[in-house]
């Protein structure tokens, strides 16, 4: 049982990965793009300078924290809270705003913003389980 609950946590540690990765890799390739639409942020625009910076360098770093099991559940605290962040921003775009763009890049642009709410939701969710069985399971058996 428990190589089975481990092997869930690396693939949900997998499919963070290549989010993040999928996620920054589009956002350098379209970056002035996704500078204009940070920028046209009611809530980041005042930020527009150095966060489209700082979200792509903390991807790509939660991502390489996730490869490693030392340092795996640094990466699945980091994917939590970058979530909830994420998350917590698209809440209040759905609150407050109309027809803003998502600055998420690649297919998640497709996304409306109440799917993309519940996408990332989910994220949250399953985060929180791969951080618990990581935790209880990871430890050297006494």
């Amino acid at each position: 049982m428990k190589k089975v609950k481990t092997r869930v946590v690396e693939f949900i540690g997998y499919f963070f990965i290549l989010l993040f990765c999928y996620a920054s890799i589009s956002k350098i390739m379209d970056f002035e793009n996704f500078q204009i639409q940070i920028s046209e942020s009611p809530l980041l625009s005042a930020y527009a300078a150095f966060l489209p910076f700082a979200i792509i360098i903390l991807e790509l770093i939660i991502a390489g924290l996730l490869c490693y099991r030392k340092t795996r559940n640094t990466g699945l605290i980091g994917s939590f809270i970058l979530m909830l962040i994420f998350t917590g921003y698209i809440f209040f775009i759905i609150r407050t705003s109309e027809n803003l763009p998502c600055s998420c890049g690649g297919i998640l642009e497709k996304m409306s913003w109440h799917q993309h709410l519940y996408f990332n939701i989910g994220c949250i969710v399953i985060s929180v389980i791969a951080l618990g069985l990581n935790l209880r399971y990871s430890r050297p058996a006494e």
